[in-house]
């Protein structure tokens, strides 16, 4: 067993204790030696791992907003990459840049085998149509986040204009359009509008009246009974 895997290991077994565990518990569940186990949990701190140990207590790892560089296995940063790839090809602005400053980031902290992974991975995103917009995305994701009403002028596909006040829950990205899942105030219910028939956007000081998770719910309950219609 690598290195990088025994203390890849070491970072999924204190995750999944909730409680301090002693070092001879965790060396005896790993297989190694006590004094092995030192050395990675103190390894492991100074990679960023938040560990906290006190002697006949044990050790828990405590949650928090660092990114152990040991956090993921090797399939795991696989898809990581790849997905973000993808975003990086197919999202808006800010969300293509959020995306490549991810990867930034993850590649500073990953061992230097698994950086190479990265760098010379063998699953590539390949090329695709650049998506249909007439308005920024980010004002829309923007929305999204803020839990903000949105107005908008929409061409139907037969180029019929309305003016529409949207309460927008899910930015939907496909291969080759990008949709808008809203409550809409003029029909009274929840309405999908396609961003490329946008035809201008302006986010309203008011928020809508309902948190925006209880607002997906809805929109999903709403899917699945039209569904089973």
């Amino acid at each position: 067993m690598s290195r990088t895997t025994r203390l890849f290991i070491l970072m999924q077994t204190l995750r999944r204790h909730r409680f301090p565990v002693s070092g001879q518990a965790l060396a005896a569940e790993l297989g190694i030696s006590l004094r092995t186990l030192y050395r990675d949990i103190a390894e492991l701190k100074a990679l960023g791992a938040d560990i906290d140990g006190e002697t006949g207590v044990g050790y828990i790892l405590k949650p928090g907003l660092l990114l152990p560089p040991l956090m993921f296995s090797e399939s795991e940063l696989d898809a990581l990459a790849l997905g973000l790839k993808w975003v990086e090809q197919r999202a808006d602005g800010e969300l293509a840049g959020s995306a490549s400053d991810v990867l930034a980031k993850v590649a500073a902290v990953v061992p230097g085998e698994l950086r190479l992974r990265m760098d010379d991975s063998a699953l590539l995103v390949g090329a695709g149509a650049s998506l249909p917009v007439t308005v920024d995305l980010s004002l829309l994701h923007r929305a999204v986040r803020e839990e903000r009403k949105l107005r908008i002028e929409y061409q139907d596909v037969g180029g019929n204009a309305t003016s529409r006040t949207l309460w927008p829950c899910v930015i939907a990205f496909f291969e080759s359009v990008c949709v808008v899942a809203a409550w809409c105030e003029l029909r009274e219910d929840f309405r999908h509008f396609r961003v490329d028939r946008i035809v201008s956007a302006e986010i309203l000081d008011e928020h809508y009246p309902q948190r925006r998770h209880t607002l997906h719910k809805a929109w999903r309950h709403t899917l699945s009974q039209r569904r089973d219609c």
